[in-house]
């Protein structure tokens, strides 16, 4: 359902969540309330912004950093109404799922052993904490990287560099070109940094496929004494 809350709004009641990312200083600058008046200004001037407000923070909201055992960066959600919900990749749109997320899945279920799911809804990983946190928060319909100069970046680098620091083991998960350039601010002798190709079928060096990033996790994750992650999607 379309709603009227700004994305101001939507900040102001994921600040009452009292969430541990609210320590990030793009929380505490003023930062957060300079890109929320920017995105809700393209509002203004009749932009469609999607997804709708009260998805925007679905990442954060979903995994807090305190739960945080693996990472998957994406670059801005999808600019078509009704498909993302303020996860990296995760789809709920009614058509057949996007081409990106096709090979994921595919990918995934070579690597369990199961069937390719029909359900492109990521909710599941976030909640056993799989970051799925993407550089732009919001998009405009039709208008793919419309708000990938509006600040959001700068939230997506420090919540990286916080996963890095204060967690003891996590999963970085960084597929195409603007997730591995993250790569820098992670600490490798402490985490697990997977690196591959971006996982579009458009992408001509074709190396996301075979690379086995969720088995390669879970097997890391075990050695450290943690939980595998269930990747089926069920």
């Amino acid at each position: 359902m379309p709603t009227d809350e700004s994305v101001a709004g939507a900040l102001a009641r994921f600040r009452a969540s009292r969430s541990p990312w609210l320590a990030l200083p793009f929380f505490q600058d003023g930062s957060a309330e300079r890109v929320a008046e920017a995105v809700d200004a393209r509002r203004e001037a009749g932009a469609r912004v999607l997804p709708a407000p009260e998805d925007i923070f679905n990442a954060l909201t979903l995994t807090p950093l305190d739960r945080v055992r693996a990472v998957i960066l994406g670059q801005d959600p999808y600019p078509t109404p009704g498909d993302a919900h303020g996860l990296a990749f995760s789809y709920v749109g009614g058509r057949r799922l996007p081409a990106s997320l096709k090979v994921i899945l595919a990918e995934m279920a070579e690597e369990t052993g199961t069937n390719v799911p029909r359900t492109g809804d990521l909710s599941s990983w976030a909640r056993q904490g799989v970051l799925l946190l993407n550089s732009a928060l919001t998009v405009e319909a039709g208008k793919s990287g419309a708000h990938m100069k509006l600040g959001w970046s700068t939230l997506a680098d420090q919540a990286v560099s916080a996963v890095s620091s204060m967690r003891p083991a996590v999963a970085f998960l960084l597929w195409g070109a603007p997730a591995r350039q993250r790569a820098a601010l992670i600490d490798g002798d402490r985490h697990l940094v997977l690196e591959a190709g971006h996982p579009s079928p458009l992408n001509r060096k074709a190396d996301f496929r075979g690379s086995r990033p969720f088995g390669q996790a879970n097997a890391w994750l075990e050695e450290k004494g943690l939980d595998p992650i269930d990747w089926r999607l069920t």
